[in-house]
């Protein structure tokens, strides 16, 4: 941990924002002073009905709901929110508090079409002209509607129309291939299915009418199929976006239980089928307002970026802001390093939120973003996705913005929000994320489920949250959420990563817990040893796999940066620093070059795979393909 302070929160932070100004009215409700975050975080996760109540009254989700009916079981899995209320996520997301009508609240910028602009007028005209087509195809609740579908404004009215429905959304980046979208909407079977043609990523078109045709011929029970001709064929399959929405008939919301399913997630899949991760409606709206309001600190007028694809959570996630009243920027194309950043500065983006990767590639390729763009708008930066290592945080407070509150994010798709970041309220060190995020009950267990601080141990969330999953599909009794979650420590949420946490808060997240190395008795997470490799200057991405079981190796793939090339001199500055920062026993016994490293769709790392074909599993056993987003990485580490 280090106690190098990057950032400070204003003097005034609690008359002037949003988090203070809900802790001086949450102090005032229960007379005393929660104005300070560590105050307001333990008040958080030792009184989980009146915060959680407070949270629901305060952005207007619902009337005043007694304690005892906020939370009536906390008994994980089978906890009981808001058992009493009634709830739409759409109609929650429509009302866009603070907005008016003709108020702009959907930028979208795509390398396949010009620009678009929706006011909230137009996001209300469209979600009730896709709510027409899906009941004219006699879609109800409970029905699933797939989209396989860009980030563009479309999927997000289709969202919330299904929504509105109380039908179950599920969606797929076009960059998914046949069989990745097969894996994961076969298991649902929806009843309807939105598609695109094809897409543009940078100067590439990629066309997916035969793939379409594929991923109908395999979906048992489908009963429609539309698609949105983004790139112009004219052979499309079933009826085009527009004849589908081509009825205006107002929109309606169905009156749902807190915990209706909303829509369905998926993990990464890299080995089996993705697992089908049912979110609710009340539990997307409650724990999405608490994290944009709170802690991004969004509200009227602010314009909420965060590059994803409608195959990661993070799109999920950000298209959630209107219900604080704040507006969406969305992008559907390649992440050109220095293209993001001018696409923040056209869009007015007040808080820029990327992965970890996308920041550390800009810095490997030498990208100053505030000699690109003029981003004195930008108050917020947000990371996620993977550790983001110190030398990433020193780039972000450089060559960024040396004003704007960085918050490393982490959380996942399991629960679609981030549980651990930061506040308006709190400072950011070096290297760390801030702090465990307002009703997270985060804990660093040992292996014997004793919390701990200032060691490492296994990151668990010790009382429910409302964003929990409601179930996985397919799974009525809960058997395989169990033996997923809350097996290791029962009755504990076992998230699968190793975290520490400080005396004030903060924290850091060392790796997952399958791919720990440890190596003569010293016991280290991935995400430790990569801070160290990836700042040496030269390196541009890394994996480190140790071979153990009789082997004990340890064996480092490095991506050079543009113009490098692996030599002895580059090899010795890794190893010192590896010595030097970790320790001896974790100087890898190779170090080898290669082309790339292999990545998740959602861009995650894969070890423990890697690790599997590198002890002679057969790679199509190790991992499923379509599970990443460059699988031919993978040759790299397979035996001649």
């Amino acid at each position: 941990m280090t106690n190098e302070v990057l950032w400070l929160p204003r003097p005034d932070a609690v008359e002037t924002t949003n988090i203070g100004r809900f802790g001086q009215w949450l102090s005032r409700r229960e007379e005393r002073d929660l104005t300070a975050y560590p105050a307001l975080w333990q008040y958080s996760v030792d009184h989980l009905r009146p915060f959680w109540g407070a949270v629901w009254e305060y952005f207007g989700l619902g009337k005043t709901v007694p304690e005892h009916r906020v939370l009536a079981d906390e008994t994980m899995p089978d906890t009981v929110w808001f058992p009493d209320e009634t709830f739409n996520y759409a109609r929650a997301v429509l009302t866009a508090p603070g907005v008016d009508e003709d108020d702009v609240l959907v930028r979208a910028y795509s390398d396949t079409r010009d620009p678009v602009e929706w006011t909230l007028a137009d996001l209300r005209e469209a979600v009730a002209r896709a709510r027409a087509g899906l009941l004219a195809h006699g879609v109800h609740r409970g029905d699933r509607v797939a989209a396989w579908m860009p980030n563009i404004p479309e999927t997000f009215a289709l969202m919330l129309a299904s929504a509105s429905l109380g039908a179950v959304f599920s969606s797929c980046a076009p960059e998914f291939g046949a069989k990745a979208v097969l894996d994961r909407f076969a298991q649902i079977e929806p009843k309807v299915l939105v598609a695109v043609d094809g897409y543009r990523y940078g100067s590439k078109t990629i066309d997916r009418t035969a793939d379409l045709k594929r991923v109908v011929r395999g979906l048992e029970g489908l009963g429609a199929v539309v698609t949105l001709p983004y790139i112009g064929s004219e052979d499309v399959e079933g009826e085009t976006w527009d004849r589908f929405c081509a009825y205006d008939e107002g929109v309606a919301f169905e009156p749902l239980t807190f915990d209706h399913p909303l829509y369905i997630l998926y993990s990464s899949g890299t080995t089996g089928l993705p697992k089908a991760i049912v979110h609710s409606h009340g539990g997307m709206a409650i724990e999405h307002a608490k994290m944009h309001a709170l802690h991004h600190d969004l509200g009227v007028g602010d314009r909420f970026f965060w590059y994803s694809t409608t195959g990661w959570m993070m799109w999920n996630y950000l298209v959630s802001a209107p219900i604080v009243g704040a507006g969406v920027v969305l992008f559907d194309g390649a992440p050109d390093p220095a293209g993001m950043w001018r696409l923040a500065e056209e869009s007015g983006t007040t808080f820029f939120g990327t992965s970890a990767p996308f920041l550390m590639a800009c810095r490997s390729r030498g990208i100053k973003p505030k000699e690109e763009a003029d981003l004195s708008k930008v108050r917020g930066i947000g990371s996620t996705g993977a550790p983001l290592p110190a030398v990433g945080f020193d780039y972000v407070y450089e060559q960024i913005s040396p004003t704007a509150q960085l918050q490393s994010l982490s959380g996942g798709t399991d629960l679609c929000t981030g549980f651990i970041g930061g506040a308006p309220t709190v400072p950011v060190w070096r290297g760390e994320l801030s702090c465990r995020c307002l009703g997270a009950d985060v804990q660093s267990f040992d292996p014997e489920g004793r919390p701990g601080i200032g060691r490492e141990g296994e990151l668990v969330i010790a009382s429910p949250m409302p964003s929990m999953p409601v179930g996985l599909w397919g799974d009525p009794l809960k058997h395989r959420y169990r033996d997923t979650y809350l097996t290791d420590f029962p009755g504990i949420w076992r998230h699968g990563d190793w975290i520490t946490i400080s005396e004030r808060g903060s924290a850091v997240i060392s790796g997952r817990s399958d791919a720990t190395l440890n190596r003569g008795g010293v016991r280290m997470g991935t995400a430790e040893f990569y801070a160290v490799v990836e700042a040496v200057e030269g390196v541009a991405d890394s994996l480190v796999v140790h071979l153990d079981e009789g082997q004990d190796r340890l064996l480092l793939y490095v991506v050079c940066s543009e113009g490098v090339e692996l030599d002895e001199d580059l090899r010795r500055r890794i190893t010192a620093g590896l010595r030097e920062q970790l320790s001896p026993r974790h100087v890898p016994d190779e170090v080898r070059q290669v082309p790339s490293i292999p990545r998740t769709l959602s861009g995650k790392k894969v070890e423990v795979p890697v690790k599997k074909i590198l002890k002679g599993v057969r790679p199509e056993e190790a991992i499923a393909r379509d599970a990443l987003a460059n699988p031919d990485a993978l040759k790299a580490f397979m035996r001649p």
